[in-house]
């Protein structure tokens, strides 16, 4: 299996295509390849060789979507046969690819290829965008997408590492090592972290890393070189005094046995630093070695490099040439990484541009499609819903017809209940009231008498006038009368609380209400409770009137069904917002008590 690794150190590592045609060989090819990479390790990390290490992170990926995926998607092919010809075709493939391919993990890789070119051309926040939306393709969860995960998070610490974000980039690397479970990959993984912990000064931490990987060095001479250079680095960078130019020199011997020439212009770039205070002509020798191997490997950023430390070093007469050499290939370098920059802009916006129109047309013969759709359904839905609305104005009509022949028997019934209440209340409770009075009063006054069977014959003729007769006579004792009406001299009539003021809130309406209750009160009594001693008090606590009635006659049953009377007391109490409470438990007699609100 083909590994995603991203060297994250200041290493001269060959060129794209010499990766790309070594890893296509095979692992043990790849292995090799990577020792080579592997070189000095110093502060400023330059940017063409960690996207020269990053583009090899690429190979794992493809490795995992070989097997699911169709080789016969030619924008994808094409893009990688042209990332190291012709790196704005082949980023404007990869684009096409992210674009428009429904496979989530081909579209995972193609915008971490366009990342890896971004990076190349110095666009590392360009780069950062391209490797969130790889990362958005990709599920945690599934172990096919691990190797691209751990490659996106490698080489987002090693974009942030580029852009001196040293804890961020740390991260990523913890969050990349969760992801493989290749021996190889983590120690690619430990280097980068190693030079996060240098970058940052915490020496101590990279130190420990770089010994637990030597100590895993297999024999092989490239690999120890690299590490003897890194580990002698980092101590003399925590500690100026330490005596690194052995091991540096150690390793330089090696690389030259070894004709690694990359590794060689790392070396250069060690020692030049490391004796540019201590012995000035050695550190100027060997930034002229740096700045001759650059040439010859056609490396812009090691030239750059190479003549920063001339400009340095260098007698005051040298300096200049050098400033100048080095202000053309900076200028030339920046020019050609910004035209590059502005043309990965332009290129994804052509392709936005074309997918938008892509989905204009394809949004207008929807359009099309959808009006002559739509009048077909307009018609027949037209024609089902006239069917449908006759059908329901049919159901309506019924349904209307039998409710206004129901509301009609509703209200012919409510009349003849409203009716027979006001014979019940006017005429039967009046005449009934008459005739006690006649009962128990030894003299009758026949004029009287006669007075109120007239009253009690007109209110009859006109029982189905809606408003109750006001009367100028006070409230309180109209109330008094009317209990005193039913005192016989078997039934004492007690009344307590009925004072004028208790009625003075009172609505009319109300009243008349409550003076038909009282007054069905009492011809029940009279009627059913054959009691000696009746008790009605009246009280107005808080906001409401509260009417408490007691005699000692036989009481009332928990079962007694309420006859109209009753009920009719019951309506009214409820009308005006009141309630009234059956006493059914008392062990003689009955209490009731009425309570309604001031109106």
């Amino acid at each position: 299996m083909k590994i995603p690794v991203t060297i994250l150190e200041e290493n001269k590592g060959i060129s794209h295509q010499e990766i790309h045609k070594s890893v296509t060989k095979g692992r043990s090819v790849l292995y090799t390849a990577l020792f080579v990479i592997f070189g000095r390790n110093i502060i400023l990390l330059k940017n063409h060789i960690l996207i020269l290490l990053l583009s090899i992170s690429l190979f794992a990926c493809k490795d995992k979507i070989s097997s699911p995926v169709s080789t016969k998607d030619i924008d994808f092919d094409k893009g990688e046969s042209l990332i190291y010809k012709n790196n704005d075709s082949a980023f404007i493939y990869f684009n096409r690819v992210a674009t428009g391919n429904k496979d989530s993990l081909r579209v995972a890789m193609s915008y971490n290829y366009m990342a890896i070119i971004q990076s190349d051309a110095g666009d590392y926040f360009g780069a950062q965008e391209s490797l969130m939306l790889s990362l958005k393709f990709l599920n945690e969860s599934k172990k096919s997408d691990y190797s691209c995960l751990a490659s996106n998070y490698n080489e987002l610490g090693a974009t942030n590492n580029n852009l001196r974000n040293y804890d961020l980039a740390l991260n990523y690397f913890k969050k990349a090592m969760q992801f493989t479970t290749n021996d190889f990959f983590k120690l690619v993984i430990s280097n980068n972290m190693a030079l996060s912990y240098q970058k940052s000064k915490r020496y101590n931490q990279a130190i420990q890393i770089y010994q637990q990987i030597i100590s895993l060095e297999n024999n092989n001479k490239t690999e120890y070189a690299r590490i003897l250079s890194n580990i002698s680095k980092t101590k003399w960078l925590q500690n100026p005094n330490y005596n690194a130019a052995p091991y540096l020199l150690k390793a330089l011997n090696i690389r030259k046995n070894e004709n690694d020439e990359w590794g060689q212009n790392a070396s250069y770039a060690h020692l030049s630093d490391y004796y540019s205070k201590k012995q000035p002509d050695s550190a100027l020798l060997y930034a002229l070695k740096m700045y001759y191997i650059a040439q010859k490997l056609k490396s812009p950023d090691d030239q750059l490099e190479a003549l920063q430390k001339l400009i340095k070093l260098s007698p005051p007469n040298a300096t200049k040439q050098y400033f100048e050499t080095y202000q053309q290939l900076a200028d030339s370098v920046q020019t050609a990484r910004n035209a590059a920059k502005n043309q990965f802009a332009l290129i994804r916006y052509e392709t936005e541009k074309s997918k938008a129109d892509n989905l204009k047309l394809q949004k207008e013969n929807t359009e099309k499609k959808y009006e002559i759709a739509t009048r077909e359904f307009l018609l027949a839905a037209g024609f089902i819903l006239f069917i449908a609305v006759s059908i329901i104005a049919m159901l309506w009509y019924r349904k209307r017809k039998q409710k206004i022949e129901s509301e009609a028997k509703t209200a012919i019934r409510e009349s003849q209940l409203k009716t027979s209440k006001k014979v019940h209340d006017v005429v039967a409770n009046g005449l009934y009231r008459v005739m006690s009075e006649m009962e128990n009063q030894e003299h009758i006054n026949k004029d009287s008498v006669l007075d109120r069977i007239e009253d009690l014959y007109e209110k009859s003729r006109d029982i189905s006038y809606e408003e109750p007769l006001r009367s100028n006579q006070p409230f309180h004792e109209k109330i008094a009368e009317l209990l005193k009406s039913f005192a016989t001299e078997n039934t004492h009539i007690a009344i307590a609380g009925n004072a004028a003021e208790l009625w003075e809130k009172i609505n009319p309406n109300v009243q008349y209400e409550v003076e038909h209750i009282l007054q069905e009160l009492m011809v029940n009594m009279k009627k059913h409770s054959a009691a000696s001693k009746v008790a009605v008090r009246f009280e107005q606590k808080e906001n409401q009137i509260n009417i408490f009635y007691t005699d000692n006659g036989l009481g009332m049953k928990a079962s007694t069904t309420f006859n109209n009377g009753l009920r009719n007391t019951g309506n009214r109490i409820s009308g005006i917002g009141g309630a009234i409470n059956f006493d059914t438990k008392a062990e003689k007699g009955l209490k009731i008590q009425l309570s309604f609100p001031l109106s």
